[in-house]
């Protein structure tokens, strides 16, 4: 069984190595079983893609999945790279916060 992922849809992650380091983006996708991220505008790739009733075809660009360890959590007081730890509210809610700040990223 794969371990869990801290990364989840919609989060706010900063590229840390590769060619695209320092960019961010929002997680479109997340895929645990191959531990890859889709990440809106990063590591665009130019697809040929046949016509259909749907598209017209042509050259597409579009996201490919960069592996989870080359991207971190932005922090949301400075957008920064992070770690994320988990604390439970007073309700018995498991909530992630931004471990750099302190901040809760979950709201």
């Amino acid at each position: 069984m794969a371990e869990k992922l801290k990364i989840r849809k919609g989060d706010k992650v900063i590229v840390t190595t590769g060619r695209e380091r320092g960019k961010s983006g929002e997680v479109i996708r997340v895929m645990p079983k191959e531990d890859r991220v889709l990440v809106q505008g990063i590591n665009m790739v130019k697809r040929h893609t046949r016509p259909s009733q749907m598209n017209p075809g042509g050259i597409v660009d579009k996201e490919a999945s960069i592996h989870i360890s080359n991207v971190a959590h932005a922090d949301p007081k400075d957008d920064k790279p992070t770690r994320v730890g988990y604390r439970t509210t007073d309700d018995g809610r498991k909530l992630r916060y931004a471990k750099r700040s302190g901040e809760p990223i979950d709201t």
